[in-house]
């Protein structure tokens, strides 16, 4: 019998929770996708906390432990510089899309699933409150992310194929029957690891 999936919970970050994303930063398997300067990325995240910035960030927890960092952008938001000139994709892109980025937290807790698992649940609480075309932009080498989000139920936008740089641009694929894409293949509820 398949062991229940742990409790999942997304907690809007805080100030309070600026040293644990700091240490997680600093992790290698953070530092090969996100900026190499830690005290950077923690003043994105303190734009995001203090208002002057619209993406919304979180921590999700499983069983009410801190696992990783989630966040969800508005496309809109990104038709400014330096994205147009570093990211000229964002103006093909409909004006509703939103951008979800992901990152595990301690490193004794990648490749178990966690990812594509927090993701589809991501992203089936931004379907909820409307987000009908959701992306997601790994850079073309990170294959373990690609896997994940695929898993998750994201697909390469072709028409935008080889005019996005580094980066992969996909697209979440609404399943027809509602059910986040990593509960598709077997018709059951499914958590990490399963």
């Amino acid at each position: 019998m398949t062991p229940p999936p742990p409790d999942l919970s997304f907690v809007p970050v805080t100030a309070a929770d600026l040293p644990l994303l700091a240490r997680w930063m600093d992790q290698p398997h953070w530092r090969e996708w996100w900026s190499a300067d830690v005290e950077t990325e923690l003043g994105y995240i303190r734009d995001i906390i203090e208002g002057r910035d619209t993406t919304r960030a979180f921590l999700f927890h499983l069983d009410g432990e801190p696992t990783g960092y989630i966040q969800v952008w508005r496309i809109t938001d990104a038709r400014v510089e330096p994205w147009l000139s570093d990211a000229s994709w964002v103006m093909d892109l409909p004006d509703d899309a939103v951008g979800v980025d992901l990152s595990i937290g301690p490193p004794d807790q990648v490749s178990k699933g966690i990812g594509s698992w927090v993701l589809a649940r991501f992203v089936a609480m931004l379907r909820a409150e409307g987000h009908r075309s959701i992306v997601i932009d790994p850079d073309r080498s990170n294959h373990r992310a690609i896997r994940a989000y695929r898993k998750a139920g994201f697909r390469e936008i072709a028409d935008l194929s080889g005019r996005t740089g580094d980066c992969l641009l996909m697209r979440h694929e609404e399943p027809e029957d509602g059910r986040p894409a990593s509960e598709q293949s077997a018709g059951r509820h499914v958590g990490p690891d399963t």
